[in-house]
């Protein structure tokens, strides 16, 4: 473990910036327009969190890392078999469901923002099977940043508010908070390829390095999770233009139960239903599943300030073979003017 005064993480900047595959299997967003986040998925975890337009991603990704401390570290992207279902007919609300090939444990996780503030809400439940990795499993997550749009000249802080510790990230005027509903007993912030928790985590499955600070780079955080209420939990992840904004929209959300959120962001979006008289179930062999999901996924893609401008699509073109600085200048030269509104596609 790095000893108190080497709170600096080392291998500043990083490696080059990448974004993550195109390929997404869900999008989500509340449909209030007081909720600025919206989320995309695949391979079983979260991807770019937008905010606070739907063309500006603030995140690369978020997983969990799972080990053991002795033997093995699973990463939950590439070494789970995946899951996604949607529990709530008409509505963007995922439960992912990740697996350990041999059915030693899973992860079941549900995926939203909260109804009326910037912040997603991860909820999640560690279910262990094999009973040798009771007590012996540990849940990392694992975030990396790249605020406003870029991978490059980010830079993240472990802080706290009172007995709450958090983890903080920055770039420009937009601020990024992660919490744990009960806590992280580890956090470290680093530099990608260098000193970031991936590194330290599969070096020999236990987290050594407890970095409070990196700035000015390509970074990411990790906060081992504190599994002591029965191995289920929420972080949540909340965006503002200031570390105040920020953290007074995660305590408000996290001030109220999962489940509450969970009854508000379902019941927006079905009130969405124009008739639910026509929702196809008795002319589609499926009842009718794939249209509803279409239509949400459309409304998903509106803008919440420029109210019937949507984005083409939630994702990152071809984004994991080329830098992110490289890739946001591309953005901005097809969108074929120096104005916001020349990002959008209008839908009206």
């Amino acid at each position: 473990m790095n000893s108190p005064e080497n709170t600096v993480a080392f291998g500043a900047p990083g490696i080059e910036p990448r974004w993550t595959s195109s390929a997404k299997e869900g999008v989500g967003t509340a449909y209030h327009t007081s909720c600025r986040v919206w989320f995309t998925l695949s391979h079983g975890i979260l991807n770019e969190i937008y905010y606070p337009h739907v063309d500006q991603p603030n995140t690369r990704d978020f997983q969990f890392l799972i080990s053991d401390g002795e033997t093995f570290c699973h990463e939950e992207k590439r070494d789970l078999d995946h899951l996604i279902e949607y529990p709530a007919r008409d509505c963007l609300f995922y439960r992912l469901t990740n697996s350990e090939p041999r059915g030693r444990y899973r992860l079941v996780k549900h995926v939203l923002s909260d109804p009326h503030l910037s912040v997603l809400l991860l909820h999640t439940r560690l279910e262990i099977f094999d009973e040798s990795l009771h007590g012996k499993l540990r849940l990392y997550a694992l975030l990396a940043p790249h605020i406003a749009g870029r991978g490059a000249g980010n830079s993240g802080w472990c802080s706290e508010i009172g007995a709450v510790e958090l983890v903080h990230a920055q770039r420009e005027n937009v601020h990024l908070i992660m919490a744990c509903s009960t806590g992280f007993s580890r956090r470290s912030v680093g530099y990608v390829g260098f000193s970031d928790g991936w590194q330290d985590l599969m070096h020999n499955f236990k987290m050594d390095w407890e970095f409070q600070v990196a700035e000015n780079g390509n970074i990411a955080a990790t906060g081992e999770v504190n599994l002591a209420n029965g191995g289920e939990f929420t972080i949540a992840v909340a965006f503002g233009r200031s570390y105040q904004s920020a953290a007074t929209k995660l305590f408000q959300s996290m001030a109220e139960p999962f489940e509450s959120h969970r009854q508000g962001y379902v019941r927006q979006w079905q009130r969405a239903v124009v008739n639910p008289e026509f929702d196809f179930s008795a002319d589609t062999s499926d009842g009718g599943g794939m249209y509803r999901l279409s239509r949400c996924v459309l409304l998903a893609h509106e803008d919440k300030v420029f109210q019937g401008a949507i984005v083409a699509s939630m994702s990152i073109p071809w984004g994991d073979r080329h830098g992110s600085d490289e890739h946001a200048a591309a953005r901005f030269n097809l969108a074929g003017r120096h104005s916001a509104a020349g990002r959008w596609f209008s839908a009206k």
